[in-house]
């Protein structure tokens, strides 16, 4: 009854009520990146991207966590955001409650690696974690060998495989991080083919 005192009224829905809650991580964090760069264009001198990773000086540890979160304008941050949520997702639906495992090893062995081999100056951006989602799906999907993984891997393939050039300092552009995206890649396909053995294992098992 409108009038009864007793009734509880629904709790207004916010925003991310209307997203899929299969996406409601990977959305955050795109909001959490922009928000980042909303400062950093209002602060004088862009602050915030000075603490991405400086390779081998102790202060630029602090940007191995930091990396993927700033970016260098926003279209910088654009052009990563697509990638992101599609190979985001991807990894999403594989690896389901061990996805922030997934993501957590890469963004930290792919930030320690460019910290080891970077070229001096500053290594910011989302590309090295994406490439890192890259790096655990066509892993899997060239390891798994079953006809789901098969077609991934495929439509991946076609839809992001010139990726693979965003490694080899040829072929990369000025400005870009090679060992960033290297890095991650390896840390994605290095968890990609551990996840692959673990469920070999378990299927021997069974």
């Amino acid at each position: 009854m409108p009038n009864d005192p007793f009734s509880v009224a629904s709790p207004r829905k916010i925003w991310i009520d209307h997203v899929p809650m299969s996406l409601r991580g990977l959305v955050l964090a795109v909001v959490f990146g922009y928000i980042l760069e909303a400062i950093d264009f209002i602060l004088p001198g862009q602050p915030l991207d000075a603490f991405g990773i400086r390779p081998r000086q102790l202060l630029g540890l602090i940007g191995i966590p930091l990396m993927p979160f700033l970016h260098g304008g926003f279209g910088h941050l654009i052009s990563n955001t697509i990638p992101f949520f599609i190979l985001g997702w991807i990894v999403l639906k594989a690896e389901k409650e061990n996805f922030i495992v997934a993501t957590t090893v890469i963004i930290l062995l792919g930030g320690i690696g460019t910290w080891i081999i970077g070229s001096p100056g500053l290594h910011i951006g989302a590309s090295g974690l994406i490439y890192g989602y890259f790096g655990y799906v066509m892993t899997r999907a060239i390891l798994e060998r079953k006809p789901l993984w098969i077609l991934i891997g495929v439509i991946v393939g076609v839809f992001f495989g010139g990726m693979i050039f965003g490694v080899v300092p040829v072929f990369a552009p000025n400005q870009i991080s090679w060992e960033g995206h290297l890095c991650g890649m390896l840390a994605g396909a290095w968890f990609g083919w551990n996840r692959t053995k673990e469920a070999k294992l378990l299927a021997t098992n069974i």
